[in-house]
């Protein structure tokens, strides 16, 4: 019994005393001083500066070629040279492969066969014309001295118009001899496939080959493919937030892996007019200078555009942002009482870590570290500063040479 009550008595004063404990850690504070200022709160803090800042958009994709296009035959046949290969340069309009051209050599020797027969006909129905014109005048004139009779007239007539009509048909007959002739020589030429622009006259590159020497082509079947790489277009895509601020015109900064450090200048030339619902992103172009072809198709690029710069602005680390009751503002640390004051902010650009304070002005040390334990009037404690390494060093030589000097 006596034990059981020992035991009892153990415990209630253990109990009295956490009691005692959580009361002065917990209880006291609320009731005394409730909030976060409650305790002081251990910051760490940085300067508020002045400096300018530019607003940046940094924007991914690939580049293309200024234009591209297939060349490809306009008639069938088997291809009997390629004279060109991927990298070749080509001129307009020069001839970059050959297909075997026996079959419309000959229809061209036939069709100007058919032509000499054409012509003949139209002579030998010039010929005719000629004497019924005769025919027909002597008639009209015997028949005005009452030698001839009327139907003898009309017969002449008749002949006449006969051959009028026949020499018309040669004529025509002998144009079309000529337009199938045209169209021979035509399909003749075709069988040497150009590479052809309008806009122009820089030499262009070959960028792929599809067929090979011997292969039976089909009409408009790709050849090779022939690209102008300079300039060379950056196709990006701008973000909704930035999507108002480009322009037609704005300068972009072009900067590829293949090319570490080193930029290429651009400028904006089309902008989207709608942006994709999937990604809420909108196509740029970006035309890039490229006269010594050192950038090239494909490539994946970054596109940096610069759509403003404030100079002399106020600016604090992105970390002092903080919101209270709505608003976002800093905390700035009153280093003499060891408070933060709570400074309700308006803020401009922002570039990466660093924030451009546009409203109210500001100056001191803004606290980066901890604001998110603060209130308005809180306690801080500051991080002790510690004296430079060399000066510990410093104070530590100097006894070691008196030591020295002692043992002297």
């Amino acid at each position: 019994m006596k034990k059981f009550l020992l035991v009892l008595l153990v415990l209630a004063i253990i109990v009295m005393a956490g009691w005692q404990i959580y009361s002065r850690l917990f209880v006291t504070d609320v009731t005394q001083k409730p909030g976060r200022a409650a305790v002081s709160v251990a910051v760490e803090t940085r300067p508020i500066y002045k400096d300018s800042i530019r607003d940046l958009g940094v924007f991914t994709g690939s580049l293309e070629p200024k234009s591209r296009f297939d060349v490809a035959p306009k008639v069938a046949g088997w291809l009997k040279e390629l004279l060109v290969d991927v990298g070749d340069t080509v001129e307009r309009n020069q001839v970059i492969a050959v297909l075997d051209d026996e079959e419309f050599a000959q229809e061209v020797e036939q069709a100007r066969a058919e032509l000499q027969v054409a012509k003949a006909n139209a002579a030998n129905y010039a010929s005719d014309l000629d004497i019924a014109k005769r025919e027909y005048e002597r008639s009209k004139q015997l028949r005005e001295k009452q030698i001839a009779s009327a139907s003898e007239l009309d017969v002449s007539e008749a002949s006449f118009n006969a051959s009028q009509t026949r020499y018309k048909v040669s004529l025509a007959q002998m144009a079309q001899k000529e337009a199938a002739l045209k169209t021979s020589l035509v399909r003749l030429s075709y069988t040497k496939v150009q590479a052809f622009w309008e806009e122009g006259d820089q030499p262009r590159v070959v960028g792929e080959r599809f067929v090979y020497v011997g292969e039976l082509l089909s009409v408009n079947q790709s050849i090779v493919s022939i690209l102008e790489n300079n300039p060379l277009k950056a196709i990006v895509y701008v973000i909704e937030r930035d999507y108002p601020k480009v322009t037609i015109g704005q300068q972009a900064i072009i900067s590829t892996d293949a090319y570490p450090g080193r930029t290429f200048a651009g400028s904006i030339t089309r902008i989207a007019p709608l942006l994709k619902e999937s990604s809420r992103q909108a196509r740029l172009e970006v035309e890039v200078p490229n006269p010594d072809l050192m950038l090239k198709p494909g490539m994946f690029v970054r596109a940096r555009v610069e759509f403003a710069m404030h100079e002399n602005a106020t600016l604090v680390p992105l970390p002092a942002i903080v919101r209270r009751d709505n608003k976002e503002g800093v905390f700035i640390a009153d280093t003499q009482n060891l408070k933060a004051r709570f400074v309700p902010v308006t803020t401009g650009i922002i570039n990466g870590e660093i924030v451009e304070i546009t409203e109210p002005e500001i100056s001191g040390q803004v606290i980066t570290m901890g604001n998110h334990l603060l209130e308005d009037g809180s306690d801080i404690t500051l991080p002790k500063i510690e004296p430079p390494q060399e000066a510990k060093a410093g104070s530590k030589a100097a006894p070691a040479k008196i030591k020295s000097g002692d043992s002297r």
